[in-house]
């Protein structure tokens, strides 16, 4: 709510002149929301908002399920009430409808990239300041998985945590220490070397960076169960069937919410 309510003021202001001037105020309106493009299907319930914010005469029905698939021309909404309000919500909820759907859209190539394979499809923290509760939920909608929320719900130990902390196992002895019992501990590393000393401290799982197939697929057999391994850093649509088939158990992706496009998506009065 407060998210759209700063997305509203920012767009409105002090009135949306345009409306105001040519659209009377009692009139009515039924409008459609229109799939332009194939798309996975993500965001209603902040689309909705947005109009219960506007005027709560607005009524919204969405036509489809968050993480269906719409094709070209599919009707992904109906909505009936003031004209005012669904024009002055229109650009704010298409903005948001847009860009959820996008990071759905995506991550569901990804899912499908690497069918069949036991591996889970994962975001990161690369996400739009403000978004990530959203985002993350479009992550799922597209059938991929969350990664940590925040920085609060997880340990990941970085590189630069490692350096700060006087080595690998020296950071994972004090997360150990340091913090509740239920929180596993990760440690992001970038050679076998540094995997064997990750293993070596006990980590709970570990983040391969920016690893070649044949050094994960080492990884993966050095490791041997012993930690949940988590491949990430230029993983793309053309190379990751391939880095799944090393056996790591998790592929972590920032393009799913930094890089997604927008999905193609307009409203149309009938």
């Amino acid at each position: 709510k407060r998210l759209l309510e700063l997305a509203l003021e920012e767009d409105i202001g002090s009135g949306d002149i345009t409306t105001l001037a040519v659209v009377d105020e009692g009139a009515t309106a039924e409008a459609r929301v229109i799939a332009r493009a194939r798309l996975v299907f993500s965001g209603a319930l902040p689309f909705a908002a947005v109009f219960e914010l506007l005027d709560t005469r607005v009524e919204v029905a969405p036509l489809l399920k968050e993480g269906d698939e719409a094709q070209e021309g599919d009707v992904l909404f109906r909505l009936f009430g003031p004209a005012r309000a669904i024009l002055m919500g229109e650009r704010v909820a298409l903005n948001i409808l847009a860009r959820l759907s996008g990071v759905a859209t995506l991550t569901r190539r990804f899912v499908d990239a690497v069918e069949g394979l036991h591996v889970k499809i994962i975001d990161t923290r690369k996400t739009t300041p403000g978004l990530r509760a959203l985002e993350k939920a479009a992550v799922r909608h597209g059938r991929g998985h969350n990664h940590r929320f925040g920085l609060y719900d997880g340990i990941l130990l970085k590189e630069n945590h490692l350096r700060a902390a006087g080595g690998i196992d020296r950071a994972v002895h004090l997360a150990r220490e340091r913090a509740r019992h239920t929180v596993k501990v990760e440690v992001e590393v970038t050679s076998l070397a540094e995997l064997s000393e990750a293993l070596k401290a006990g980590a709970d799982a570990i983040l391969l960076d920016n690893m070649e197939t044949g050094e994960l697929a080492e990884a993966v057999s050095l490791a041997a169960g012993r930690a949940l391994l988590e491949a990430s850093g230029g993983i793309s649509l053309d190379n990751v069937r391939r880095v799944a088939e090393t056996g790591v158990d998790l592929i972590s992706i920032g393009a799913l919410t930094h890089s997604a496009p927008s999905a193609d998506v307009s409203l149309i009065f009938v």
